[in-house]
């Protein structure tokens, strides 16, 4: 089975996950997957296949040759929420011409909005249609991990050290390496699947945390409030205000850092904000922390103390400074890449990864591409040839001699 056949199934399988949610996984449809998933690598074959009681899937491909490292392959199950998520219905264009492709909803995936998509000309390119995401994040990085599996233990002549293959729950949360079990995965070494173009290597990505804003304002009869009233909302858009208008996703890129306001309710009475903070320098990202803070702080001098409630909460870190002593991991993926004629090249990731959290907590784990495109959104697509190159690129990963 080719992996664009595993994506085309999976994606069938809604596994959007929910933050507001305090259970591991945040969604039991996310368990649904992890069953089927888990189900379909005992038939195949792997060893020591289980799903724990959070829903992580673990299994492994027993080694070919001996003195090889034991190398994990890891990818994530959930989808974002904050586009519809179900249910997908997913074409395939073949021999994609590099113009717009009218979707079935009518809308266009257009490479004058989205010029990634150009490189795909000449490939078959899976599109959805228009009115969900296609869940090739991280679906397809599943997918391409298992195929590789699949050929492995079809062919037991290509020499080996033992693969172990780990599917998380709740990556688009922030979750997936929580309840992640390192020990028992057994690996000296990792590779998330959950990138972007074919041939990248990351292991550079945002240092983050989350800012939460509550306004508590003083509501008074429109009709007698002068002087009296405290607008909760009004105060709210007067901290967005004085963040820097420049720094937001929007207009920034590579290593610029950002904050993003991700969710506001509120009336006269009482306002929420909710903040992402992201800088791939420390010392930059912890001057966005402080300025998020003294606004606060100025804007409780202005109205009154108890005014403004901010908290900042730290979610994960660059994993640039625990991978460098470890680079010979970037250098196989690297040797890897170009045993399937792919020039590697390294990005920062304007995110995060499960890997940056696992690198952590002590399993270096550089992320690699799954070749998808447009991700969290109803453009997502991903081409069938490249799902090959990087079902490709796994096999030589884990078959190269790491010299």
């Amino acid at each position: 089975m080719r992996a664009y056949e595993r994506l085309l199934r999976y994606a069938q399988f809604d596994t959007a996950s929910d933050e507001h949610s305090p259970t591991c996984p945040s969604t039991a449809k996310q368990r649904v997957l992890a069953d089927a998933l888990a189900g379909e690598m005992r038939a195949m074959g792997m060893a020591d296949v289980r799903v724990d009681e959070n829903g992580y899937v673990y299994g492994c491909v027993p080694a070919t040759a001996e003195g090889r490292p034991t190398i994990g392959l890891i990818a994530h199950m959930d989808t974002v929420d904050c586009v519809p998520s179900a249910p997908v219905r997913a074409r395939i264009v073949e021999n994609y011409d590099g113009g717009a492709v009218r979707l079935d909803n009518g809308e266009w995936l257009d490479p004058k909005v989205f010029p990634d998509v150009a490189a795909a000309k000449g490939k078959d390119l899976i599109v959805t249609d228009g009115n969900t995401l296609l869940g090739a994040d991280d679906k397809a990085g599943i997918a391409e991990i298992l195929t590789a599996c699949e050929r492995l233990l079809a062919d037991p002549a290509i020499p080996h050290g033992k693969v172990m293959v780990g599917f998380t729950p709740d990556e688009e949360i922030g979750r997936g390496a929580d309840r992640f079990d390192i020990s028992g995965f057994g690996a000296d070494f990792a590779y998330t699947v959950d990138g972007g173009a074919v041939g990248s290597i990351e292991y550079e990505n945002f240092n983050a945390a989350d800012g939460f804003v509550a306004v508590h304002g003083l509501s008074v009869h429109p009709g007698s409030a002068k002087n009296r009233m405290r607008n909760a909302a009004l105060v709210a858009m007067e901290f967005a205000g004085m963040l820097p208008p420049a720094e937001t996703p929007e207009h920034t890129e590579g290593y610029e850092g950002f904050f993003h306001l991700c969710g506001m309710q509120g009336n006269e009475d009482f306002a929420r904000l909710q903040y992402i903070i992201r800088d791939h320098d420390r010392a930059k990202f912890e001057a966005r922390k402080a300025a998020f803070e003294r606004i606060g702080a100025y804007l409780n001098d202005k109205y009154g103390a108890g005014t403004i409630e901010v908290r900042v909460q730290d979610g994960y870190a660059n994993m640039r400074e625990v991978i460098e002593p470890h680079m010979n991991v970037v250098r196989l993926a690297e040797r890897a890449y170009r045993a399937i004629g792919v020039e590697p090249f390294s990005e920062a990731i304007r995110g995060g990864t499960d890997g940056a959290r696992l690198s952590y907590m002590g399993l270096p784990c550089p992320n690699l591409a799954s070749g998808g495109m447009n991700y969290h959104g109803r453009f997502e697509c991903i081409a069938v040839q490249d799902m090959d190159a990087m079902t490709d690129m796994l096999v030589q990963l884990v078959s190269i001699d790491p010299e």
